[in-house]
C-alpha cells in the first residue's frame, strides 16, 4: 500500500464504521474527561457547512462527464478552516464532515490559528489524463470560489492530488480574482509560493514523534526494529529517517506486499511510491502479505497507508509494543480499545502526521509575507512545533489514567472549547 499524498492528513470495509462516527466517538470520548458546556460538544458534532457541486468536464474524446464534488468546513473558531482535497472513487460528504473534525483536532493539537476542512471528487484519478485532471480542478475551483480563500478556508494536496493539482488550484483562483493570490492553498510547488520541505513534513514529523516515543520509554533508537505499511511520501520519509537515525527497519509495503528483511532494510535504496510506483516487492528477496506485515513482532508498527487497516479482527495479533499512525484514522474505535486493554501504545493521527498541515501553516505564512524560508529554517521550526505538542499531549498522559489517544484529544478539546467561550454565540 502506498500511503496517501502528504495529507494533512479511506475507510477499507472491514468494519462498519465511517470517518464520522469513528470523530464523533472520539468527541465523546475526550469530552468525557473535560469539564466542557455540553452545548460545545454538540456543536461540534456538526460541521459548519457542507459544500456540494456538481463538476461537468470535457473528456478528451469530447464527451461531457459530470462528477460531484465536496467541501466540508467543520469548526473556525480557531482560524480559517483548512484541510486536503482528494480525488478519489469513495468520497463522500460524510467521510469529508468527519475528516473535517479531525482536521480541528490536529490543527488544534498544534496549536495552529485553523479550524478543520476536507473536501474531494467522487473521481478515480487514474482515468483522467493530465488534461483532463486540470480541467477538472480548475472547475471545481470555480465551483467552490466564494467558499475558499487565505483568510476563509486554505486546501491543500491529499489522496490523488499533488503540488500540481494546488498550483492548478490557485492560478484558477487568482485568474477570477485578478491577482494572484498564492495563500489560497498549499502544498503548491515552491516555485510558485510553495513551501521547501512540504511534501516530507508527514513523514519527517511521524519520524519525529517515533523518536520521541522511544526516548520516553527508554528504548534506544539503536535498538528499535520498525515495520511501515505503506511506503508512499508518508511511509518512505519516516522509514528513511528513523533508518538515519540508527533504527532498523524490517519491513516496508505497497499494495502488492511488502519488503521484510530482519537483518534491516536500507531504505534508501528502495523507490518510494512517488519515485517508483508498485515497485517494493520488486527490490525485495522475501515478500509478506500487508496483512503479515501489520503483526510482526516489532518495537514500532507506522500503519502509513489507508484507513481501518487495524481493526477489530486483527487487533489481538499486533505484536509491536508502539503504534504510531502516519496514515488518517488506520484503527478503529474497537480495534484502539482492544489495544488499549493490552497495554499496545497507539499514538494517534492528529499527533504524529501532523507535520502537513504545520508545514502548510508555514507556507501560508510565507505566502501572506512574500518572504521564502530556508529548508533548515522549515525543518528546525517543524522539530520546535512537534516537540511542543508533544510536552502538551505527554502532561495530560502522564496526569491522567488515559491513552495517548485521548490525551491528545484532550488537548486540542481543551483549546477549542476554550476559544468558543471567549468568542460566545453570536447573536
Amino acid at each position: 500500500m502506498s500511503s496517501a499524498s502528504p495529507s494533512e492528513d479511506s475507510p477499507t470495509p472491514s468494519e462498519p464504521e465511517s470517518a464520522l462516527e469513528t470523530a464523533r466517538l472520539q468527541l465523546h470520548r475526550a469530552a468525557d474527561h473535560l469539564d466542557i458546556d455540553p452545548n460545545i460538544v454538540e456543536r461540534l458534532n456538526h460541521p459548519r457547512n457542507v459544500h456540494e457541486v456538481t463538476v461537468p468536464i470535457e473528456r478528451d474524446d469530447g464527451t461531457v462527464e459530470v462528477f460531484t464534488g465536496y467541501r466540508a468546513q467543520h469548526d473556525s473558531v480557531r482560524g480559517p478552516y483548512k484541510g486536503g482535497l482528494r480525488y478519489h472513487p469513495d468520497v463522500t460528504r460524510d467521510e469529508c464532515v468527519g475528516l473535517g473534525i479531525w482536521m480541528t483536532w490536529k490543527c488544534a493539537v498544534m496549536d495552529l490559528p485553523f479550524g478543520g476542512a476536507k473536501g474531494g471528487i467522487a473521481v478515480n484519478p487514474k482515468t483522467l489524463s493530465r488534461d483532463e485532471k486540470e480541467r477538472l480542478t480548475r472547475r471545481f475551483t470555480q465551483e467552490l470560489r466564494k467558499v475558499i480563500g487565505p483568510n476563509l478556508d486554505i486546501p491543500a494536496p491529499d489522496m490523488g492530488t499533488d503540488p500540481q493539482t494546488m498550483a492548478w488550484l490557485m492560478d484558477a483562483y487568482s485568474m477570477q480574482e485578478g491577482e494572484t493570490i498564492p495563500g489560497v492553498v498549499t502544498g503548491k510547488p515552491p516555485i510558485v509560493g510553495g513551501s521547501k520541505g512540504r511534501e516530507d513534513a508527514p513523514g519527517r514529523s511521524v519520524a519525529i514523534i517515533t523518536q520521541l516515543v522511544c526516548e520516553y520509554y527508554d528504548q534506544p533508537l539503536s535498538e528499535t526494529t520498525v515495520a511501515v505499511q505503506g511506503y508512499g511520501s508518508v511511509g518512505a520519509n519516516a522509514a528513511r529517517l528513523l533508518d538515519e537515525r540508527g533504527a532498523t527497519v524490517v519491513a516496508i509495503s505497497d499494495v502488492n506486499g511488502a519488503m521484510y528483511d530482519p537483518a534491516g532494510i536500507d531504505t534508501a535504496t528502495v523507490p518510494s511510491h512517488d519515485e517508483e510506483p508498485e515497485a517494493v516487492t520488486e527490490y525485495a528477496d522475501t515478500v509478506i502479505s500487508n496483512d503479515e506485515l501489520l503483526t510482526l513482532d516489532v518495537d514500532v508498527l507506522i500503519p502509513a497507508a489507508l484507513g481501518n487497516v487495524i481493526t477489530e479482527a486483527n487487533a489481538d495479533d499486533i505484536a509491536a509494543d508502539y503504534v504510531v499512525e502516519g496514515a488518517n484514522g488506520p484503527t478503529t474505535s474497537t480495534a484502539d480499545s482492544i489495544l488499549a486493554d493490552r497495554d499496545v501504545m497507539v499514538i494517534p493521527d492528529i499527533l504524529a502526521n501532523a507535520g502537513g498541515v504545520t508545514v502548510s501553516y508555514f507556507e501560508w505564512l510565507q505566502d501572506i509575507n512574500r518572504r521564502s524560508w530556508s529548508l533548515e529554517r522549515v525543518n528546525d521550526e517543524l522539530d520546535e512545533e512537534m516537540r511542543a505538542a508533544w510536552d502538551a499531549v505527554r502532561t495530560e498522559f502522564e496526569n491522567r489514567d488515559i491513552t495517548w489517544r485521548d490525551a491528545a484529544y484532550i488537548v486540542a478539546l481543551s483549546r477549542i472549547a476554550e476559544a468558543h467561550e471567549a468568542r460566545g454565540l453570536w447573536p
